[in-house]
């Protein structure tokens, strides 16, 4: 046997080794009961493909301290290894790393019209309208069933670490976008976070192409979420409590971030007036904050983008 030969039979080896540990793993995150998109098979086989020997607590650490990546990525690799190293009853001090502190970006609601009209597939077009009415992380609209439809409330039962579950008012072209989807299993959304993903960074690299928009490849599936959040905080005038309700936070330190993030331009604005105090309650009651008041008259205006449903 030739020294190439007997390199690549090592390397076949060592890469059917990785995956029998990462089905393994996969069984046993299932048999605890582990969320089904869970996401640490993924950052444990990444760890493997860097180089990292799974069996090896040092050189998983030193994998991952090398990584030219934010500390929020090392989290997830941390968090994956030290389930995975439980299941195998491995010692390890897993590094310590901490999760900065960034703003979020925030497309244009435009933008997120954009990828949805580009989605191909009538699933994935659903899905990304879903995320953008009901301001759900990505995991928890995939875990959506049938029986969490009713009318036109949404009801997300399986919330993420952090999130709690919640109801939803949505538009009735949601409803009729996913009444229009085959019902061949209990879940809405009957696929992978991965296969989602794929299928989501080929639909948004496509948009950006088309119109000529590189802001658009910025645009994670998460960014939905921070948009919603960002426009709650406007609509309801930075009432924390009502934003926290409707994203589903645990902890009102979450909520904060989107508080202060939301800025429109003038012409993102419609204007309204009132001389008279019913004139004035009814442009409340119709979302318009008060401005000013010039030669008795009452200026209002609201945002003329953003439509909430239930708010």
């Amino acid at each position: 046997m030739t020294q190439a030969t007997e390199t690549k039979t090592v390397a076949g080896e060592k890469s059917q080794d990785v995956k029998g540990l990462v089905t393994q793993f996969m069984a046993y995150l299932e048999r605890e009961g582990y969320c089904k998109d869970t996401r640490y098979p993924y950052w444990l086989g990444r760890l493997a493909r860097l180089g990292a020997n799974l069996l090896d607590p040092e050189s998983v650490k030193k994998v991952i301290g090398k990584q030219e990546v934010k500390d929020g990525t090392k989290i997830q690799y941390v968090a994956a290894y030290a389930v995975f190293a439980s299941m195998l009853k491995i010692e390890w001090k897993p590094p310590k790393y901490t999760q900065e502190e960034i703003l979020p970006f925030i497309p244009d609601e435009k933008e997120l019209d954009q990828l949805i009209s580009f989605a191909r597939s009538r699933r994935m077009a659903t899905f990304l309208q879903c995320l953008k009415e009901t301001w759900a992380d990505p995991s928890e609209a995939l875990g959506l069933r049938w029986i969490d439809i009713s009318g036109n409330i949404i009801t997300i039962n399986k919330p993420v670490k952090g999130h709690l579950p919640r109801q939803l008012q949505v538009s009735t072209k949601l409803i009729a976008m996913i009444n229009a989807l085959p019902k061949k299993s209990e879940r809405i959304f009957p696929m992978t976070y991965r296969t989602l993903y794929t299928c989501y960074a080929y639909v948004r690299k496509r948009a950006a192409q088309v119109h000529q928009n590189p802001r658009l490849l910025s645009i994670e599936l998460r960014s939905f979420r921070h948009w919603g959040g960002t426009m709650l905080a406007h609509y309801t005038n930075g009432n924390v409590l009502k934003v926290k309700e409707k994203l589903g936070h645990k902890s009102i330190l979450s909520t904060m971030k989107y508080i202060r993030l939301i800025h429109f331009e003038e012409s993102e604005f419609e204007v309204a007036t009132a001389e008279t105090v019913e004139e004035a309650k009814q442009k409340l009651a119709a979302g318009f904050d008060f401005v000013t008041e010039k030669a008795g008259i009452m200026l209002f205006r609201r945002p003329k983008r953003f439509h909430f449903y239930g708010v």
